[in-house]
């Protein structure tokens, strides 16, 4: 199962969402709104994310791989959707 970093609990905050570990195979992390209901899971279990590349590469790395995400990721993203909240809750 994978460990929520701070990090990714610090922008979850100022999203205005809560996670937790997700409950569906091969997801990370289930996205709640302020009451408790479900909205979506984000992040497949299989690939690192930019909390996981500081804790395991550094930071000089992560900031690397963040940058390249953001290029393969360029699309603009409707706020409340999956690719929303894992562009800015684990990138």
């Amino acid at each position: 199962m994978y460990k929520i970093k701070s990090y990714s609990f610090t922008q979850a905050k100022k999203l205005g969402v809560t996670i937790k570990p997700s409950i569906r195979a091969g997801k990370k992390i289930d996205i709640f709104d302020k009451k408790g209901n479900y909205i979506c899971s984000i992040g497949a279990s299989g690939y690192s994310d930019y909390p996981t590349y500081i804790q395991d590469e550094g930071k000089a790395y992560a900031d690397e791989r963040r940058r390249l995400y953001k290029l393969r990721h360029t699309e603009k993203k409707t706020k409340g959707t999956p690719s929303y909240f894992a562009d800015n809750i684990l990138w």
